[in-house]
């Protein structure tokens, strides 16, 4: 009887406007891949295939959702030490045999008919291990070598996703770190100084590179995606191309949109990845700007809920896991419609809830599941 109350007391302090936000970015999502998959580079079907993997990864997602919303983050903070090993064993398990894409990026495990991909899991993993991490050096953060141990944590999955390649979710981690050192109390000029130092120091190896050939632990294509949005147009047939589409996609929607399944750009296979990174052009050629501003709001509202979470949670490793989702989120959006748009690098991430990917969906859910359980618990008397 004690569990069953505790279970109504969670269901009953529920954020229900964060779920509901959610669940229509979910569903706004679902009808968008859709309509994305409707193209002729996916003979044979396959694009059914996609459709029901996605709503596969809706399923497993809500089941994460359930365990990370009713394991009290008390308890899992206790096995963050754990989850973190977990998760970079099987990041170095992708490097020795895994799957690559199509475009060659080694980021996948198949575990029989199901592919799963160990750097999202690693999102989460690394929010958990480094709120507890940041907690433990509480009012310690104000030298730059109190924050070493902290840039060696996440440093070394970021290390280990960069060698898979894959440039897009090792710059989240980037993200979810600044976010947090910052909620967690570290020196504001330290940090400010650091990421200043930090983007200044690459772009001016990237002009190194490509002025004076100096070497980069990049690849051609990666550099190529960091810096063709500063001019599309200057190889318009081919690394250009995507941007192009995707702008000419937005502007072809108007107010109103063309109707779903109906964008020409889309269902005429001109904009590439569009069930993936250009999802969201997808959305605003076939509903318009209404459409493209309705999923902001909706996103706006989770991450508005995100903060409020973080601002009143009962303890500081609540609100740094809080502080590392919101960070996680709002760099996924902010760079995946900034790409789509062309005034941000094209770097292959999802838009969360709402493109395909099975494995992103999951890892969301869950994350927003951590969001629930830092809420439901940020007093004391819940429990």
């Amino acid at each position: 009887m004690g569990q069953i109350s505790r279970h109504r007391r969670v269901l009953k302090n529920l954020d229900y406007t964060l779920i509901l936000a959610a669940m229509a970015v979910v569903g706004l999502g679902l009808v968008t891949v859709t309509s994305a998959i409707q193209v002729t580079s996916l003979p044979g079907g396959a694009g059914i295939g996609f459709l029901w993997k996605q709503i596969l990864g809706i399923v497993l997602g809500m089941t994460a959702f359930v365990f990370f919303l009713f394991w009290r983050y008390e308890e899992l903070s206790r096995y963050a030490r754990l989850l973190y090993a977990v998760s970079l064993v099987l990041l170095l398990a992708v490097l020795a045999v895994g799957h690559s894409a199509p475009g060659g990026a080694q980021q996948w495990l198949r575990f029989g008919p199901l592919m799963f991909q160990p750097s999202e899991f690693a999102k989460l993993a690394v929010i958990i291990g480094l709120a507890v991490l940041l907690s433990e050096r509480e009012g310690q953060l104000n030298r730059f070598r109190d924050l070493l141990p902290a840039f060696v944590y996440v440093g070394v999955p970021m290390a280990l996703i960069l060698a898979q390649p894959d440039l897009g979710t090792a710059l989240v981690f980037i993200a979810i770190t600044l976010g947090m050192l910052f909620v967690a109390g570290a020196n504001p000029l330290l940090l400010g100084g650091l990421t200043l130092a930090g983007l200044s120091g690459v772009v001016l190896w990237i002009w190194a590179h490509l002025n004076h050939g100096l070497w980069i632990p990049l690849k051609s294509y990666q550099i190529t995606r960091l810096t063709i949005f500063l001019d599309p147009w200057s190889d318009w047939q081919k690394d250009g191309f995507q941007i192009i589409q995707s702008q000419i996609a937005i502007g072809a929607g108007g107010l109103w949109g063309r109707g779903l399944f109906s964008g020409t750009q889309n269902q005429l296979n001109f904009l590439p990845e569009q069930h993936t990174d250009f999802i969201f052009s997808v959305l605003a050629e076939e509903l318009g700007f209404v459409g493209a501003v309705s999923l902001l709001a909706l996103f706006f509202i989770i991450l508005y809920r995100g903060l409020r979470i973080a601002g009143q949670s009962k303890d500081l490793t609540g609100t740094l896991m809080a502080t590392g989702v919101v960070s996680m989120l709002a760099f996924h959006v902010l760079i995946t419609v900034g790409m789509t748009t062309g005034i941000m690098p094209v770097i292959g991430i999802t838009l969360p809830l709402f493109s395909y990917g099975p494995s992103s969906m999951v890892l969301t859910l869950a994350a927003l599941g951590l969001l629930g359980n830092v809420w439901v618990r940020r007093q004391t008397i819940v429990f």
